[in-house]
């Protein structure tokens, strides 16, 4: 475990076009992210966010995205993702948007938040749905989107400073 506190900022990819969905690799959000950096704060601000950025997870069937970077740059990061307008991949660009749902100081933080959260949207899933296989589908893709035990590395899950 280094000495450097680091955050996770969880987004989601959201997207008119289904198509979009597909192009949803740690490569290609690791570009889109990396051009929005140095659109916004130029080669210093990326030099700053590269560090120890990362993409930690991600659920191309729910648009689930968990970014890592150090605690001191992840200003920089959240203040540019607004700033991804398409993802690109094998020369095609779909438009999107990254909306940030959370930011934590580890996974723990951000699995609990993405749970509830998915919980509130299959509330509302549920509500509009028209038949029964519909309800199921939704409740059966739900279960299986949130981050689990086995993708976090023991040593991202230690508290930096107590600032949750």
């Amino acid at each position: 475990h280094s000495a450097l506190s680091r955050r996770y900022v969880l987004c989601e990819v959201v997207s008119e076009d289904p198509r979009c969905r597909q192009c949803i690799e740690d490569r290609v959000l690791n570009l889109a992210v990396r051009d929005a950096i140095t659109r916004v704060h130029g080669d210093y601000g990326l030099a700053c966010c590269s560090i120890s950025f990362t993409v930690k997870y991600l659920n191309a069937y729910t648009g689930t995205v968990l970014l890592r970077c150090r605690k001191d740059s992840y200003r920089l990061l959240c203040s540019a993702l607004p700033f991804v307008r398409h993802l690109e991949n094998r020369g095609q660009r779909y438009p999107c948007f990254l909306n940030t749902l959370h930011v934590g100081g580890t996974i723990r933080t951000c699995q609990k938040f993405l749970i509830q959260y998915n919980r509130t949207q299959l509330l509302r899933l549920l509500q509009n749905c028209t038949n029964e296989e519909e309800r199921q589908c939704i409740q059966k893709s739900l279960l299986s989107c949130s981050l689990t035990e086995e993708q976090s590395e023991s040593g991202d899950e230690e508290e930096d400073d107590g600032t949750e």
